[in-house]
């Protein structure tokens, strides 16, 4: 398989205030190359995301923004190309409203939610949380919410599922995210 593993931190409650982006590039089932940075959200951080993520607004105060960012990546978010989260609701609303408060046109990407697929694919974990999954696949997690810690063990859960249950059982997980 080919994908694309992303995962956002935010710096505040609003989706449109990305502070840290990772993206894990999988190519015939391998890592082919990982991307990470802070972005500068030109917002006030609130506590609770610092909390959760510890990104501070100084870790971020010469790091680029968004707009700056987008050119590197934007051809990874393409009409054939699978772009994967764990709980990509949260991290395709990141992109969708950051590109929107910066009018950027939106891509049109294929998408998966390994929340999702390990929903139905292992029936019986106690929850789903990015943590638990890797934890009973045994996929390593060392540092949960650190965006690039995080996609690719996100990149690793469709790896695994895809060996234990083969591509059919994936693909009625994908959907057009448009």
């Amino acid at each position: 398989m080919n994908f694309i593993a992303i995962d956002f931190e935010t710096a505040a409650r609003k989706r449109a205030s990305a502070c840290s982006l990772a993206i894990t590039v999988i190519r015939k089932d391998e890592i082919a190359s990982e991307f990470y940075t802070l972005i500068n959200p030109e917002v006030k951080f609130y506590w609770r995301n610092v909390k959760v993520n510890g990104i501070h607004e100084k870790d971020v105060q010469n790091a680029p923004t968004f707009p700056e960012i987008w050119p590197m990546i934007k051809s990874l978010f393409q009409n054939n190309m699978l772009v994967i989260a764990h709980n990509n609701s949260f991290d395709n609303s990141v992109l969708r409203k950051t590109l929107e408060r910066y009018q950027i046109n939106e891509p049109k990407y294929l998408t998966l939610d390994t929340v999702k697929t390990s929903r139905h694919l292992f029936p019986n974990l106690i929850n789903y949380k990015l943590d638990t999954v890797c934890r009973d696949l045994n996929i390593p997690l060392h540092h949960h919410h650190n965006a690039l810690d995080d996609s690719l063990a996100c990149a690793n859960i469709l790896i695994e599922q895809k060996r234990q249950f083969g591509e059919e059982a994936i693909k009625p997980f994908v959907r057009i995210f448009n």
